[in-house]
């Protein structure tokens, strides 16, 4: 029990030093701040951080950044956005199956958070932790790989519009 205790407090020191690494004085951290516009992105080392930190908690594997699912997810991303709607997500050629065929990755394992609204990645984080589905991709014990993109749609009621993919090894 000691020993987890341990292991607990050096996953939340290396998880708080690499943060304030992240960040000057006269900075907002990057998971606060405002993705509301075209050039605006998620900062995926922080989110794959945080996740992973959150992952040790509850016994889990850390995640790494994938390229080819950080393709998946921007895809998806802007693919909602342009629809101005998180169901275009679910269907057709943006579902989380053809994206993942079409980057030659069909027969990885892989799980994704689709959401709208959140305008900052602290938000995003915090919303999809306290929602049981969403908490489940986050916890998902098969994953050890993430992509996580954001797209801005001005026009929308949701403006910043997200996707999560979780995929388990290669």
């Amino acid at each position: 029990m000691k020993t987890f205790r341990v292991e607990r407090v050096a996953v939340f020191c290396v998880v708080a030093l690499a943060m304030a690494g992240c960040v000057s004085k006269d900075e907002t951290p990057s998971y606060y701040q405002n993705l509301e516009s075209h050039s605006a992105q998620v900062d995926a080392k922080v989110a794959a951080v945080m996740i992973s930190s959150y992952r040790a908690q509850k016994d889990l594997p850390a995640v790494t950044i994938d390229p080819d699912l950080m393709r998946v997810a921007q895809m998806q991303a802007q693919g909602m956005a342009k629809a101005e709607d998180v169901n275009a997500a679910r269907k057709g050629s943006l579902r989380l199956s053809s994206l993942m065929q079409a980057e030659g990755l069909g027969k990885v394992y892989a799980v994704n958070n689709l959401s709208a609204g959140y305008r900052r990645w602290a938000e995003a984080f915090s919303g999809w932790r306290d929602s049981p589905k969403h908490n489940a991709v986050m916890l998902d014990a098969k994953g050890t790989r993430i992509g996580i993109a954001t797209a801005y749609a001005p026009g929308s009621k949701y403006k910043v519009f997200w996707s999560l993919v979780v995929a388990g090894p290669r």
